[in-house]
């Protein structure tokens, strides 16, 4: 028995040495966030999403984002790199492979799938399934975690690098570094040449262009905030917020071009990442622990709908997150919202009733 405690306090004296001697990963500043705003009004608790119709349950792992193409057939990309498309008698099938990680997804005009990869880069993918990479830099610099996108009437596909310094398997460093890594890009493909608007972003996410394309929004995660670009009239060019202190962490967006945003929040705020955000100590020794001490989410299901002007207009929720949880975009397509999520096995569908 003693050879046993003596064992434990010998690994116990180790783990704390190594925890305070052993440099930390990342180099955190100190952040003094907003307080977290109740769960009212529009905002207020319901169970909206406990009835949601659920899609290649346990046949799809990490289905990020979604698209429907004009066959009401619905695509996701997965963890294990796959693309998957769900037909309309709900079954389901490998598209592509595209060796990496699809996270965004959008239809241009030719029925191209435009896929931010997270490792390999800004993606098209024709309906015959051949790939073709659009763009891996910008500015001379390699565009490290390709997130989300939206595509203008234009053909200008606008979408983000949500970290230039830490990839998608260590977002959780970038989240605890508190330090703007984050860029907003267009592509354009009449001249292939991609542009920074947008630099210096906490971890800069969803993308969505409004009604009539006179600005696009790009949710910035790690400030609970949604910024607005503008890209017409007389504040062409330049930026400012849309929405701030929102009760969650602002991911995937999407616009349905009528007037509605549709806002995923994978997580409601959590306490313990806003209590450290002022201690960088803190941070940067949180940053030393095994994955399974980290910062997780809550298992709650929450999406925001939104007005062109910033106001929320309604939410839906799953509270225990049983059916629905980490939801990471929302598209609208004919009459129905379909919801991705990062950590899930299963696509959401709620029927949209005004």
């Amino acid at each position: 028995m003693k050879k046993v405690l003596l064992i434990i306090v010998s690994i116990s004296i180790l783990a704390t040495a190594i925890l305070f001697i052993y440099p930390s990963p990342v180099d955190s500043v100190a952040w003094q966030p907003p307080t977290a705003p109740p769960l009212a009004g529009p905002t207020a608790v319901n169970s909206s999403l406990v009835a949601a119709d659920l899609l290649a349950m346990g046949e799809v792992y990490g289905p990020e984002d979604v698209a429907v193409d004009q066959q009401g057939r619905v695509y996701a990309g997965t963890q294990d790199g796959f693309i998957k498309r769900i037909l309309t008698d709900g079954t389901v099938e490998t598209w592509v492979d595209t060796r990496g990680r699809p996270l965004g997804l959008h239809f241009d005009r030719s029925d191209n799938l435009i896929v931010c990869d997270a490792y390999k880069g800004l993606l098209a993918i024709s309906p015959a399934g051949e790939i073709t990479v659009l763009t891996t830099s910008v500015d001379n610099t390699p565009i490290g975690f390709p997130d989300d996108v939206d595509i203008a009437r234009d053909g200008k596909i606008y979408f983000t690098d949500a970290s230039s310094k830490w990839n998608q398997g260590n977002y959780i460093l970038d989240l605890l570094e508190t330090r703007p890594y984050g860029r907003f890009l267009v592509y354009d493909p009449a001249n292939k040449t991609t542009t920074t608007l947008i630099d210096n972003m906490y971890f800069s996410n969803g993308v969505a262009l409004s009604q009539h394309q006179d600005f696009v929004l790009i949710s910035e995660t790690w400030r609970y905030r949604v910024i607005r670009y503008w890209l017409k009239g007389e504040k062409a060019g330049t930026h400012d917020i849309f929405i701030d202190n929102l009760p969650g962490f602002p991911d995937g967006i999407s616009g349905n071009r009528k007037g509605r945003f549709w806002l995923a929040l994978p997580t409601l705020r959590l306490p313990a990442v806003d209590q450290m955000h002022p201690r960088p100590w803190l941070k940067n020794m949180s940053a030393k622990l095994p994955d399974w001490l980290k910062p997780k989410p809550i298992d709650y299901g929450f999406v925001l709908s939104l007005d062109e002007d910033g106001n929320i207009i309604k939410s839906l929720h799953d509270p225990s997150g049983t059916r629905l949880r980490e939801i990471t975009s929302a598209e609208e397509y004919d009459g129905y919202l379909y919801l991705g999520s990062l950590g899930n096995d299963r696509i959401g569908r709620v029927a949209l009733q005004d």
